[in-house]
Protein backbone atom coordinates (compact mmCIF):
# COMPACT_ATOMS: atom_id res chain seq x y z
CA UNK A 1 0.00 0.00 0.00
CA UNK A 2 1.13 3.56 -0.71
CA UNK A 3 1.94 6.09 1.97
CA UNK A 4 -0.86 8.60 2.49
CA UNK A 5 0.15 12.17 3.30
CA UNK A 6 -2.01 15.21 4.03
CA UNK A 7 -1.08 18.44 2.27
CA UNK A 8 -1.91 22.03 3.19
CA UNK A 9 -5.60 21.15 3.23
CA UNK A 10 -6.33 17.43 3.30
CA UNK A 11 -5.32 14.33 1.41
CA UNK A 12 -5.92 14.43 -2.36
CA UNK A 13 -5.26 11.81 -5.01
CA UNK A 14 -6.38 10.64 -8.44
CA UNK A 15 -9.58 8.58 -8.38
CA UNK A 16 -9.03 4.85 -9.01
CA UNK A 17 -5.26 5.35 -8.80
CA UNK A 18 -4.41 6.22 -5.19
CA UNK A 19 -7.88 7.47 -4.30
CA UNK A 20 -9.66 4.15 -3.79
CA UNK A 21 -12.21 2.71 -1.39
CA UNK A 22 -9.44 0.80 0.38
CA UNK A 23 -7.37 3.92 0.90
CA UNK A 24 -10.39 5.90 2.10
CA UNK A 25 -10.98 3.08 4.59
CA UNK A 26 -7.37 3.36 5.78
CA UNK A 27 -7.70 7.10 6.44
CA UNK A 28 -11.10 6.55 8.07
CA UNK A 29 -9.70 3.83 10.33
CA UNK A 30 -6.94 6.12 11.56
CA UNK A 31 -9.43 8.95 12.11
CA UNK A 32 -11.75 6.62 14.06
CA UNK A 33 -8.93 5.38 16.29
CA UNK A 34 -7.83 8.97 16.92
CA UNK A 35 -11.40 10.05 17.74
CA UNK A 36 -11.89 7.27 20.26
CA UNK A 37 -8.59 8.11 21.91
CA UNK A 38 -9.43 11.82 22.23
CA UNK A 39 -13.22 11.86 22.79
CA UNK A 40 -15.44 9.87 25.15
CA UNK A 41 -18.45 9.69 22.81
CA UNK A 42 -17.25 11.04 19.46
CA UNK A 43 -19.64 12.38 16.82
CA UNK A 44 -18.74 13.06 13.19
CA UNK A 45 -20.40 15.16 10.49
CA UNK A 46 -19.69 13.80 7.01
CA UNK A 47 -20.32 15.55 3.69
CA UNK A 48 -19.30 15.29 0.05
CA UNK A 49 -19.22 17.59 -2.96
CA UNK A 50 -20.03 17.02 -6.63
CA UNK A 51 -17.02 14.90 -7.53
CA UNK A 52 -17.26 11.39 -8.94
CA UNK A 53 -18.00 8.82 -6.26
CA UNK A 54 -18.50 11.43 -3.54
CA UNK A 55 -21.56 9.84 -1.99
CA UNK A 56 -20.02 6.35 -2.12
CA UNK A 57 -16.81 7.49 -0.43
CA UNK A 58 -18.76 9.44 2.22
CA UNK A 59 -20.84 6.34 2.96
CA UNK A 60 -17.60 4.36 3.25
CA UNK A 61 -16.33 6.79 5.90
CA UNK A 62 -19.63 6.57 7.79
CA UNK A 63 -19.55 2.77 7.69
CA UNK A 64 -16.03 2.65 9.13
CA UNK A 65 -16.90 5.15 11.85
CA UNK A 66 -20.10 3.32 12.76
CA UNK A 67 -18.26 0.03 13.05
CA UNK A 68 -16.01 1.76 15.54
CA UNK A 69 -19.05 2.89 17.52
CA UNK A 70 -18.88 6.50 16.33
CA UNK A 71 -22.14 8.33 15.64
CA UNK A 72 -22.04 9.68 12.09
CA UNK A 73 -24.25 12.45 10.71
CA UNK A 74 -24.18 11.89 6.94
CA UNK A 75 -25.25 14.67 4.56
CA UNK A 76 -28.44 13.99 2.62
CA UNK A 77 -26.98 15.68 -0.48
CA UNK A 78 -23.97 17.53 -1.82
CA UNK A 79 -22.38 19.85 0.71
CA UNK A 80 -19.73 22.54 0.58
CA UNK A 81 -16.81 22.48 2.99
CA UNK A 82 -18.26 25.45 4.97
CA UNK A 83 -21.57 23.57 5.27
CA UNK A 84 -19.81 20.62 6.91
CA UNK A 85 -17.82 22.93 9.19
CA UNK A 86 -21.00 24.75 10.24
CA UNK A 87 -22.69 21.39 10.84
CA UNK A 88 -19.83 20.34 13.10
CA UNK A 89 -20.35 23.47 15.21
CA UNK A 90 -24.14 23.30 15.34
CA UNK A 91 -24.19 19.60 16.23
CA UNK A 92 -21.29 19.90 18.68
CA UNK A 93 -19.46 17.22 16.72
CA UNK A 94 -15.95 16.02 17.44
CA UNK A 95 -14.89 16.21 13.81
CA UNK A 96 -16.08 16.98 10.31
CA UNK A 97 -15.07 15.03 7.22
CA UNK A 98 -15.48 16.41 3.70
CA UNK A 99 -15.01 14.21 0.65
CA UNK A 100 -13.59 16.79 -1.75
CA UNK A 101 -10.49 17.70 -3.71
CA UNK A 102 -11.48 21.37 -3.61
CA UNK A 103 -10.17 23.13 -6.73
CA UNK A 104 -8.13 20.20 -8.11
CA UNK A 105 -8.87 18.80 -11.59
CA UNK A 106 -11.88 16.47 -11.93
CA UNK A 107 -9.73 13.33 -11.87
CA UNK A 108 -9.02 13.96 -8.18
CA UNK A 109 -10.95 13.43 -4.98
CA UNK A 110 -9.90 14.06 -1.41
CA UNK A 111 -10.46 13.87 2.34
CA UNK A 112 -10.57 17.03 4.48
CA UNK A 113 -10.68 17.03 8.28
CA UNK A 114 -12.50 19.73 10.25
CA UNK A 115 -12.43 20.49 13.97
CA UNK A 116 -15.51 20.79 16.13
CA UNK A 117 -14.93 24.57 16.22
CA UNK A 118 -15.86 24.78 12.53
CA UNK A 119 -12.53 25.14 10.74
CA UNK A 120 -9.59 23.06 9.49
CA UNK A 121 -8.29 20.51 11.97
CA UNK A 122 -5.02 21.94 13.24
CA UNK A 123 -1.72 20.73 11.83
CA UNK A 124 -0.55 18.80 14.92
CA UNK A 125 -3.84 16.88 15.11
CA UNK A 126 -3.76 16.03 11.41
CA UNK A 127 -0.21 14.74 11.88
CA UNK A 128 -1.37 12.50 14.72
CA UNK A 129 -3.96 10.91 12.42
CA UNK A 130 -1.56 10.70 9.50
CA UNK A 131 0.98 8.87 11.66
CA UNK A 132 -1.44 6.04 12.51
CA UNK A 133 -2.83 5.33 9.03
CA UNK A 134 -2.54 1.52 8.71
CA UNK A 135 -0.70 -0.13 5.85
CA UNK A 136 -3.72 -2.27 5.01
CA UNK A 137 -7.46 -1.60 5.02
CA UNK A 138 -9.67 -3.79 7.17
CA UNK A 139 -13.03 -5.08 5.97
CA UNK A 140 -16.19 -3.36 7.18
CA UNK A 141 -19.86 -4.26 6.77
CA UNK A 142 -22.93 -2.11 7.23
CA UNK A 143 -24.51 -4.28 9.93
CA UNK A 144 -27.87 -3.37 11.51
CA UNK A 145 -25.98 -2.19 14.60
CA UNK A 146 -23.70 0.04 12.52
CA UNK A 147 -26.63 1.37 10.48
CA UNK A 148 -28.24 2.70 13.66
CA UNK A 149 -25.23 4.95 14.21
CA UNK A 150 -25.51 6.60 10.78
CA UNK A 151 -28.09 9.39 10.76
CA UNK A 152 -29.06 11.82 7.97
CA UNK A 153 -28.39 15.54 8.25
CA UNK A 154 -29.64 18.28 5.92
CA UNK A 155 -26.56 20.51 5.81
CA UNK A 156 -27.90 22.59 2.93
CA UNK A 157 -31.00 23.80 4.79
CA UNK A 158 -28.96 24.36 7.95
CA UNK A 159 -26.55 26.56 6.03
CA UNK A 160 -29.28 28.54 4.23
CA UNK A 161 -31.06 29.26 7.52
CA UNK A 162 -27.76 30.41 9.01
CA UNK A 163 -27.18 32.79 6.08
CA UNK A 164 -30.70 34.21 6.33
CA UNK A 165 -30.14 35.00 10.02
CA UNK A 166 -26.95 36.95 9.32
CA UNK A 167 -27.67 38.73 6.02
CA UNK A 168 -30.44 41.04 4.92
CA UNK A 169 -31.39 38.96 1.90
CA UNK A 170 -34.51 41.08 1.33
CA UNK A 171 -32.35 44.19 1.07
CA UNK A 172 -30.06 42.49 -1.44
CA UNK A 173 -33.03 41.41 -3.55
CA UNK A 174 -34.60 44.89 -3.44
CA UNK A 175 -31.34 46.77 -4.04
CA UNK A 176 -31.26 46.22 -7.76
CA UNK A 177 -27.74 44.80 -7.63
CA UNK A 178 -27.58 42.47 -10.62
CA UNK A 179 -25.69 39.30 -9.77
CA UNK A 180 -24.21 36.53 -11.88
CA UNK A 181 -23.08 33.47 -9.95
CA UNK A 182 -20.83 30.72 -11.34
CA UNK A 183 -20.76 27.55 -9.24
CA UNK A 184 -18.13 25.99 -11.53
CA UNK A 185 -20.33 22.86 -11.26
CA UNK A 186 -19.45 22.80 -7.57
CA UNK A 187 -21.15 22.41 -4.21
CA UNK A 188 -22.37 26.01 -3.94
CA UNK A 189 -24.95 25.65 -6.70
CA UNK A 190 -28.04 24.61 -4.72
CA UNK A 191 -27.50 27.09 -1.90
CA UNK A 192 -27.22 30.09 -4.21
CA UNK A 193 -30.24 28.93 -6.20
CA UNK A 194 -32.24 28.94 -2.94
CA UNK A 195 -30.87 32.19 -1.51
CA UNK A 196 -30.86 34.36 -4.66
CA UNK A 197 -33.22 32.81 -7.20
CA UNK A 198 -33.17 35.97 -9.35
CA UNK A 199 -29.42 35.85 -9.90
CA UNK A 200 -28.07 34.69 -13.26
CA UNK A 201 -26.72 31.19 -12.62
CA UNK A 202 -23.87 29.62 -14.59
CA UNK A 203 -22.71 25.99 -14.30
CA UNK A 204 -25.20 25.26 -11.56
CA UNK A 205 -25.84 21.67 -12.62
CA UNK A 206 -24.32 18.38 -11.52
CA UNK A 207 -21.27 17.59 -13.65
CA UNK A 208 -18.47 15.61 -11.95
CA UNK A 209 -16.22 16.43 -14.91
CA UNK A 210 -16.53 20.18 -14.21
CA UNK A 211 -16.73 20.84 -17.93
CA UNK A 212 -13.13 19.73 -18.29
CA UNK A 213 -11.83 22.70 -16.27
CA UNK A 214 -10.37 22.53 -12.78
CA UNK A 215 -12.93 24.28 -10.51
CA UNK A 216 -10.55 26.94 -9.23
CA UNK A 217 -12.13 30.44 -9.35
CA UNK A 218 -9.29 32.28 -11.06
CA UNK A 219 -9.62 34.45 -14.15
CA UNK A 220 -8.33 31.94 -16.70
CA UNK A 221 -10.89 29.34 -15.56
CA UNK A 222 -13.89 31.69 -15.59
CA UNK A 223 -14.02 32.58 -19.28
CA UNK A 224 -17.79 32.08 -19.63
CA UNK A 225 -18.62 34.24 -16.62
CA UNK A 226 -16.25 36.99 -17.75
CA UNK A 227 -17.53 36.94 -21.34
CA UNK A 228 -21.16 36.92 -20.19
CA UNK A 229 -20.60 40.06 -18.13
CA UNK A 230 -18.79 41.82 -20.97
CA UNK A 231 -21.32 40.78 -23.61
CA UNK A 232 -24.57 41.51 -21.77
CA UNK A 233 -23.40 44.61 -19.86
CA UNK A 234 -26.24 43.84 -17.48
CA UNK A 235 -24.35 42.50 -14.44
CA UNK A 236 -23.06 44.54 -11.50
CA UNK A 237 -21.07 41.79 -9.81
CA UNK A 238 -19.86 38.38 -10.93
CA UNK A 239 -19.41 35.88 -8.11
CA UNK A 240 -17.76 32.47 -8.43
CA UNK A 241 -16.85 29.69 -6.03
CA UNK A 242 -14.64 26.62 -6.37
CA UNK A 243 -15.54 22.92 -6.24
CA UNK A 244 -16.29 22.84 -2.52
CA UNK A 245 -17.31 26.52 -2.37
CA UNK A 246 -14.72 27.68 0.14
CA UNK A 247 -12.87 29.98 -2.28
CA UNK A 248 -14.15 33.05 -4.10
CA UNK A 249 -13.62 34.69 -7.49
CA UNK A 250 -15.07 38.13 -8.22
CA UNK A 251 -15.73 40.37 -11.25
CA UNK A 252 -16.85 43.96 -11.63
CA UNK A 253 -19.50 45.19 -14.08
CA UNK A 254 -16.94 45.44 -16.88
CA UNK A 255 -15.81 41.84 -16.53
CA UNK A 256 -12.52 42.74 -14.83
CA UNK A 257 -11.28 40.20 -12.28
CA UNK A 258 -11.03 41.42 -8.69
CA UNK A 259 -8.36 39.34 -6.98
CA UNK A 260 -8.34 38.04 -3.41
CA UNK A 261 -5.96 40.77 -2.23
CA UNK A 262 -8.40 43.49 -3.23
CA UNK A 263 -11.26 41.50 -1.71
CA UNK A 264 -9.41 41.33 1.62
CA UNK A 265 -8.81 45.09 1.59
CA UNK A 266 -12.45 45.80 0.65
CA UNK A 267 -13.69 43.57 3.46
CA UNK A 268 -11.51 45.13 6.14
CA UNK A 269 -12.69 48.59 5.06
CA UNK A 270 -16.34 47.51 5.14
CA UNK A 271 -16.19 45.67 8.46
CA UNK A 272 -14.39 48.49 10.27
CA UNK A 273 -15.71 51.68 8.65
CA UNK A 274 -19.30 50.65 8.02
CA UNK A 275 -20.03 47.83 10.48
CA UNK A 276 -17.85 49.26 13.27
CA UNK A 277 -16.19 45.92 13.95
CA UNK A 278 -12.68 45.29 15.19
CA UNK A 279 -10.16 42.57 15.94
CA UNK A 280 -6.93 41.12 14.64
CA UNK A 281 -6.30 40.56 10.94
CA UNK A 282 -4.45 37.34 10.09
CA UNK A 283 -3.16 36.64 6.58
CA UNK A 284 -0.91 34.12 4.90
CA UNK A 285 2.65 35.10 3.96
CA UNK A 286 1.82 35.38 0.26
CA UNK A 287 -0.90 38.05 0.69
CA UNK A 288 -0.31 41.65 -0.43
CA UNK A 289 1.79 43.92 1.78
CA UNK A 290 -0.97 46.52 1.42
CA UNK A 291 -2.81 44.77 4.25
CA UNK A 292 -0.23 46.34 6.57
CA UNK A 293 -1.25 49.82 5.41
CA UNK A 294 -4.95 49.05 5.79
CA UNK A 295 -4.41 47.69 9.31
CA UNK A 296 -2.22 50.65 10.27
CA UNK A 297 -4.91 53.04 8.99
CA UNK A 298 -7.52 51.46 11.27
CA UNK A 299 -5.10 50.63 14.09
CA UNK A 300 -5.76 46.89 13.79
CA UNK A 301 -3.27 44.25 14.95
CA UNK A 302 -1.91 42.12 12.12
CA UNK A 303 -0.38 38.65 12.15
CA UNK A 304 1.25 36.97 9.14
CA UNK A 305 1.38 33.16 9.16
CA UNK A 306 2.50 30.29 6.95
CA UNK A 307 0.57 29.44 3.79
CA UNK A 308 -2.35 27.11 4.55
CA UNK A 309 -5.65 28.12 6.11
CA UNK A 310 -5.11 25.82 9.10
CA UNK A 311 -2.53 28.34 10.34
CA UNK A 312 -5.00 31.20 9.94
CA UNK A 313 -7.67 29.12 11.68
CA UNK A 314 -5.36 28.50 14.65
CA UNK A 315 -5.25 32.25 15.23
CA UNK A 316 -8.99 32.71 14.67
CA UNK A 317 -10.06 30.14 17.26
CA UNK A 318 -7.70 31.51 19.90
CA UNK A 319 -7.93 35.27 19.43
CA UNK A 320 -10.48 37.96 18.59
CA UNK A 321 -10.02 37.97 14.83
CA UNK A 322 -11.78 40.25 12.37
CA UNK A 323 -10.58 38.57 9.19
CA UNK A 324 -8.39 35.69 8.10
CA UNK A 325 -7.32 35.37 4.49
CA UNK A 326 -4.98 33.85 1.96
CA UNK A 327 -3.84 34.60 -1.57
CA UNK A 328 -5.79 31.70 -3.12
CA UNK A 329 -9.21 33.25 -2.44
CA UNK A 330 -9.93 31.60 0.91
CA UNK A 331 -11.24 34.18 3.37
CA UNK A 332 -13.10 34.04 6.71
CA UNK A 333 -14.58 36.91 8.73
CA UNK A 334 -15.87 37.49 12.24
CA UNK A 335 -19.50 36.54 12.87
CA UNK A 336 -19.27 33.22 11.00
CA UNK A 337 -17.13 30.12 11.48
CA UNK A 338 -13.29 30.15 11.34
CA UNK A 339 -13.47 28.67 7.86
CA UNK A 340 -12.99 29.85 4.29
CA UNK A 341 -16.39 30.40 2.72
CA UNK A 342 -16.73 31.68 -0.84
CA UNK A 343 -20.49 32.10 -0.63
CA UNK A 344 -20.39 33.98 2.68
CA UNK A 345 -17.68 36.34 1.45
CA UNK A 346 -19.50 36.95 -1.83
CA UNK A 347 -22.72 37.80 0.00
CA UNK A 348 -20.79 40.17 2.28
CA UNK A 349 -19.48 42.11 -0.75
CA UNK A 350 -22.95 42.15 -2.32
CA UNK A 351 -24.46 43.34 0.97
CA UNK A 352 -21.85 46.11 1.07
CA UNK A 353 -22.95 47.22 -2.41
CA UNK A 354 -26.65 47.00 -1.51
CA UNK A 355 -26.33 49.02 1.70
CA UNK A 356 -24.21 51.80 0.26
CA UNK A 357 -25.56 51.92 -3.29
CA UNK A 358 -21.96 51.87 -4.53
CA UNK A 359 -20.52 49.89 -7.39
CA UNK A 360 -17.81 47.30 -6.90
CA UNK A 361 -15.35 49.67 -8.57
CA UNK A 362 -16.24 52.34 -6.02
CA UNK A 363 -15.59 49.87 -3.19
CA UNK A 364 -12.18 49.13 -4.68
CA UNK A 365 -11.39 52.85 -4.99
CA UNK A 366 -12.30 53.40 -1.33
CA UNK A 367 -9.85 50.72 -0.25
CA UNK A 368 -7.08 51.78 -2.64
CA UNK A 369 -7.38 55.38 -1.45
CA UNK A 370 -6.15 54.10 1.90
CA UNK A 371 -3.48 51.65 0.75
CA UNK A 372 -2.30 52.95 -2.61
CA UNK A 373 -2.45 51.15 -5.95
CA UNK A 374 -0.65 47.88 -6.57
CA UNK A 375 -0.42 44.94 -8.95
CA UNK A 376 0.08 41.32 -7.92
CA UNK A 377 1.29 38.50 -10.14
CA UNK A 378 2.11 34.80 -9.77
CA UNK A 379 3.82 32.24 -12.00
CA UNK A 380 4.43 28.57 -11.18
CA UNK A 381 7.74 27.34 -12.57
CA UNK A 382 7.74 23.67 -13.54
CA UNK A 383 11.28 22.37 -13.35
CA UNK A 384 13.30 19.37 -12.28
CA UNK A 385 13.53 18.46 -8.61
CA UNK A 386 17.30 19.00 -8.81
CA UNK A 387 16.92 22.59 -10.01
CA UNK A 388 14.20 23.21 -7.43
CA UNK A 389 16.48 22.06 -4.60
CA UNK A 390 19.40 24.10 -5.94
CA UNK A 391 17.29 27.25 -5.99
CA UNK A 392 16.04 26.64 -2.45
CA UNK A 393 19.63 26.15 -1.23
CA UNK A 394 20.65 29.37 -2.95
CA UNK A 395 17.79 31.13 -1.16
CA UNK A 396 18.79 29.64 2.18
CA UNK A 397 22.44 30.61 1.64
CA UNK A 398 21.49 34.21 0.70
CA UNK A 399 23.06 33.91 -2.74
CA UNK A 400 20.39 35.99 -4.46
CA UNK A 401 21.29 39.66 -3.97
CA UNK A 402 19.52 40.85 -7.11
CA UNK A 403 17.09 39.68 -9.79
CA UNK A 404 18.13 41.57 -12.88
CA UNK A 405 17.96 45.27 -12.09
CA UNK A 406 16.00 44.65 -8.88
CA UNK A 407 18.34 44.81 -5.89
CA UNK A 408 17.38 42.92 -2.73
CA UNK A 409 17.22 45.15 0.36
CA UNK A 410 15.83 42.64 2.86
CA UNK A 411 14.41 39.11 3.07
CA UNK A 412 11.58 37.57 5.09
CA UNK A 413 11.32 33.79 5.54
CA UNK A 414 8.04 32.99 7.30
CA UNK A 415 7.15 30.45 4.60
CA UNK A 416 9.42 30.51 1.60
CA UNK A 417 11.55 33.54 0.76
CA UNK A 418 10.24 37.07 0.21
CA UNK A 419 12.82 39.40 -1.35
CA UNK A 420 12.00 43.09 -0.84
CA UNK A 421 13.29 45.65 -3.32
CA UNK A 422 11.46 48.35 -1.35
CA UNK A 423 8.40 48.31 0.93
CA UNK A 424 5.95 48.17 -2.00
CA UNK A 425 7.89 45.97 -4.42
CA UNK A 426 8.91 42.37 -3.78
CA UNK A 427 9.40 38.85 -5.11
CA UNK A 428 8.49 35.67 -3.26
CA UNK A 429 9.79 32.17 -3.98
CA UNK A 430 8.05 29.23 -2.36
CA UNK A 431 8.37 25.53 -3.17
CA UNK A 432 5.54 23.08 -3.69
CA UNK A 433 5.77 20.28 -1.16
CA UNK A 434 4.37 17.65 -3.51
CA UNK A 435 5.78 18.33 -7.00
CA UNK A 436 8.82 19.84 -8.76
CA UNK A 437 7.31 23.32 -8.85
CA UNK A 438 8.51 26.67 -7.58
CA UNK A 439 5.82 29.26 -7.02
CA UNK A 440 6.96 32.80 -7.74
CA UNK A 441 4.93 35.82 -6.68
CA UNK A 442 5.50 39.52 -7.19
CA UNK A 443 3.95 42.78 -6.09
CA UNK A 444 4.70 46.24 -7.45
CA UNK A 445 3.05 49.63 -8.05
CA UNK A 446 2.20 48.63 -11.64
CA UNK A 447 1.45 45.43 -13.54
CA UNK A 448 4.35 46.07 -15.91
CA UNK A 449 6.85 46.13 -13.06
CA UNK A 450 5.30 43.08 -11.35
CA UNK A 451 5.49 41.13 -14.62
CA UNK A 452 9.07 42.27 -15.24
CA UNK A 453 10.12 41.07 -11.79
CA UNK A 454 8.82 37.57 -12.51
CA UNK A 455 10.59 37.49 -15.87
CA UNK A 456 13.85 38.56 -14.22
CA UNK A 457 13.38 35.98 -11.46
CA UNK A 458 12.75 33.24 -14.00
CA UNK A 459 15.99 34.08 -15.78
CA UNK A 460 17.99 33.94 -12.57
CA UNK A 461 16.35 30.74 -11.35
CA UNK A 462 16.75 28.95 -14.68
CA UNK A 463 20.17 30.60 -15.26
CA UNK A 464 19.09 32.07 -18.59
Amino acid sequence: MNTIKFGTDGWRAIIADDYTVDNVIRVSQATAVWLKKNYKNPVAVIGYDCRFGGKMFAETVATVFANHGIKSLLSTGIASTPMVSLGAVNKKASIGVVITASHNPPSYNGFKLKGGYGGPLLADKVKEIEDIIPEKADTYELTPAAQKLILPIDLETMYCEHVEKHFDIKLIKKSGVRIAYDAMYGAGQNVMRRLLPDATLLHCVHNPGFGGIAPEPIDKNLTELRNYIKKTKSIDVGHATDGDADRIGLYNSKGDFIDSHLIILILINYLVQYKKMGGKVCVAFSVTEKVKKMCAHYDLPLQVVKVGFKYVCDVMINEDTLLGGEESGGIAIKGHIPERDGIWIGLTIIEYMARTGKTLDELVKEAIKITGKFAYRRIDLHLTEAIKQTVLKNCTDNKYTAFGKYKVKRIETIDGFKFFFNDDTWLMIRASGTEPVLRTYSEAPTAAIADDILVAAGRVIMKK
